[in-house]
């Protein structure tokens, strides 16, 4: 069929589809309608094929054709750095793929209807964006180029394929090399790129600071806080006034430390600990004392909303954005050595076997005896440091009581089946410029253990407590994995040896737990435990309580850190509310209306702030090793693709080795054993394998960072 007759037809079926007296029908039945013979049911097939193709018509399950809204399915959008995309539908196992061309204009985060055919055979489903329904980029941060008479911006989010156009007169003088922000005036139709004027110049690409701003402006993290909430602060006492202790009990003189970070700044939890024995055995009484931020903070007040708006505390390599002002987190609600501070404490007995026999949630007013860095802590109770010892001597009981305890509490934990992973976070070190000059492992020590040992107690004796009271409160729960990812780490462990048992098709935290035991120190422990974390669901802010599948937990919530995270501030007025005997059906209904929003906001912001630290720390990465540029590296096989594999460094920094630049052999991906094979030597590639490599070269702006593999004596040789 010719071009033009297919373009006339497509349009006579268009205007068909389209009157309001239309139904969807099948072929046939259009051909009757249409007077088409039976020898012209072909011709039509490929106009209705051209139509859906392009996203002007629909089809549904049963064939029938009409309107491509008449059987849409709205989604999110991903996009890809490459141009096509895929869709999320909700309840849909598998993302539906959009090839190139038929995004309709969409870009990443955009909420789109949708039109799907049935996949082909062994192909997954595909479709094409009909309509863009909400726009998640009204602003875009990138790099400026600058020609004659216009200019465009390259995103920073390799997510966003398309450069944003900017006209002349529109670029507020920025030149080539200025990072800036983009208002998207125009969004283009996928065959247009989007067109937009510059708003915002954050500098030049290379100034100090800079990279770091992107990140921030395109996650749009809040920065400098409103002058209302401003307002709100300055009427905030810096010391605790007597009427504010009335009517709390006081435990100002019982021996309690704060034990954080070096740097920490906003100290929102202290811990108490003694023990006595008696008739009844060995009793421990425990004591998480948490800064009690809801006296300061209330309830739709300036600095609640815009707590809320943030959600949490973001934490950047270079600083960190709070969820409320210095003059709060840092000063009042800082539980800060030698003063006199309000808190909510939850006050602990427990067993020698770690089980917790009563508690009490009360607000107090507390005085922290001393601030303790977990490095000092850990020079007592680990290393026994004479010095040290010396300079904290009054306090070094109940370092060793904690010790005690915290064992007892961590063994009853894994005896339950909770799943501890250890992975080292990195730890990267600028100079005053923002440089990085050092990037290493940050590693768990006996002391940062302790303090999760104890803020794990509290949130679950408090959830629990809050369970079975049955009133509103929001929990942190993490739902059991699924069936089908767990069958595939099983199927993947058992290439090494490995098993895991399956009940009623269901897997038991302890079956994980006893893997992650069983692979410890092997070569292969950091792979499978990242595989094994990556089968997993994200936890997440939920009304209902349905448990902690990773923690083994019936109950949890997050009640320790309100400084940093909303969620906790929450449930503090709830607590504090109930403990007055305030929480009347209507107070009750108040929060069942509220806390679902509270819960979806506070865990999307979570998983924001998660990202936007992820990216600044691949940003300062990036920059570390292109000094190292020709320098050769051990590491090990952290991901293998279709496209190459990924080393890591023990410094934790990840490349990529491209299966194009593997000049030595054709290498194919098998998807099964996650590894790649040489057709000629039979070399194979596969995760958890050591390899050395030389840094090639790497990208600041797509913050990737390439290797060249040069020693592949680790790499196994099929005879």
């Amino acid at each position: 069929m010719d071009k033009e007759l297919l373009n006339q037809r497509k349009k006579t079926l268009e205007e068909l589809f389209h009157d309001p007296a239309y139904t969807p029908m099948k072929i046939k039945e259009l051909a009757m309608l249409l007077d088409i013979p039976k020898s012209g049911r072909g011709e039509l097939k490929e106009v209705l094929d051209a139509l859906v193709e392009e996203g002007k018509a629909g089809v549904s399950k049963k064939g029938k054709y009409g309107r491509p809204e008449a059987f849409s399915i709205t989604g999110l959008y991903s996009g890809t750095a490459k141009g096509f995309g895929f869709v999320s539908v909700e309840g849909w196992e598998e993302d539906v793929f959009i090839p190139q061309g038929r995004t309709g204009g969409a870009l990443h985060g955009d909420r789109v209807q949708i039109v799907t055919e049935d996949g082909k055979k062994g192909k997954r489903t595909e479709g094409a964006v009909v309509r863009v329904l909400e726009r998640a980029n009204r602003e875009i941060v990138g790099y400026f180029q600058k020609n004659k008479n216009f200019g465009f911006v390259v995103p920073d989010n390799q997510k966003i394929s398309c450069d944003v156009f900017i006209p002349q007169g529109k670029d507020m003088g920025a030149v080539t090399g200025h990072k800036v922000v983009a208002a998207v005036t125009d969004y283009g139709d996928g065959t247009r790129n989007p067109e937009g004027r510059i708003v915002e110049i954050l500098g030049h690409a290379n100034d100090p600071g800079v990279d770091i701003l992107s990140v921030v402006r395109a996650y749009e993290l809040p920065e400098a806080f409103p002058d209302e909430v401003m307002a709100q602060t300055e009427n905030i006492p810096d010391t605790v006034p007597e009427k504010d202790k009335a009517g709390r009990l006081d435990l100002r003189d019982v021996q309690m430390v704060t034990i954080d970070g070096e740097d920490a700044k906003d100290l929102d939890d202290a811990v108490s600990l003694s023990r006595e024995t008696g008739s009844h055995g060995v009793r421990y009484h425990l004591g998480v004392h948490i800064a009690d931020v809801s006296h300061y903070v209330t309830e739709k007040s300036p600095l609640d909303r815009e707590a809320l708006r943030r959600g949490t505390s973001v934490y950047l390599v270079d600083r960190v954005i709070p969820m409320l002002p210095h003059r709060l987190s840092n000063g009042i609600c800082s539980l800060n050595a030698g003063e006199d501070r309000l808190a909510l404490s939850c006050l602990m007995e427990i067993d020698e076997k770690g089980k917790i026999l009563s508690h009490r949630i009360a607000e107090t007013v507390i005085r922290v005896k001393r601030r303790m860095s977990y490095t000092d802590v850990n020079r007592i109770i680990t290393d026994e440091d004479e010095k040290t010892m010396e300079e904290y001597r009054e306090l070094v009981p109940m370092f060793f009581l904690m010790k005690e305890l915290s064992g007892i509490l961590r063994d009853r934990r894994r005896k339950r089946g909770a799943i501890d992973f250890d992975f080292p976070e990195s730890k990267i070190i600028l100079d005053d410029r923002g440089k990085p000059v050092e990037i290493r492992p940050y590693e768990r020590n006996a002391a940062t253990k302790l303090i999760e040992d104890f803020m794990l107690a509290a949130n679950e004796t408090v959830a629990e407590d809050y369970f079975w009271q049955e009133l509103p409160f929001l929990y942190r729960t993490h739902d059991e994995p699924d069936p089908e990812k767990m069958k595939s780490l099983a199927v993947f462990i058992n290439n090494f040896g490995y098993s895991i048992r399956f009940q009623n098709g269901e897997i038991h935290p302890k079956e994980l737990q006893k893997l992650l035991a069983k692979i410890e120190g092997t070569p292969e422990e950091a792979l499978l435990s990242r595989l094994t974390l990556r089968s997993m669901k994200q936890a997440k802010y939920t009304v209902t309580n349905t448990g902690h599948f990773g923690l083994a937990a019936k109950y949890y919530t997050h009640f320790t850190s309100p400084i940093r995270r909303y969620p906790d501030l929450q449930i503090h007025r709830i607590i504090k509310e109930n403990l007055r005997g305030g929480l009347g059906q209507k107070r009750i209904n108040h929060y069942d209306r509220l806390l679902p929003e509270v819960a979806v906001q506070t865990s999307a912001l979570e998983r924001r702030a998660d990202e936007a630290e992820r990216e600044t720390d691949k940003l300062k990465k990036c920059e570390y090793m292109s000094r190292f540029i020709g320098e050769e590296f051990e590491g090990v096989i952290s991901g293998v693709t279709g496209w190459g594999f990924y080393v890591e460094l023990p410094n934790t920094v990840e490349g990529l080795v491209r299966i194009s630049e593997m000049r030595d052999d054709y290498y194919i991906f098998d998807e099964q054993s996650l590894e790649l094979r040489g057709e000629m030597t039979r070399r194979t590639y596969r995760l958890g394998q050591r390899v050395r490599v030389r840094v090639t070269g790497t990208d600041k702006i797509s913050r990737t960072i390439d290797f060249a593999c040069v020693g592949d004596a680790e790499a196994k040789q099929e005879e």
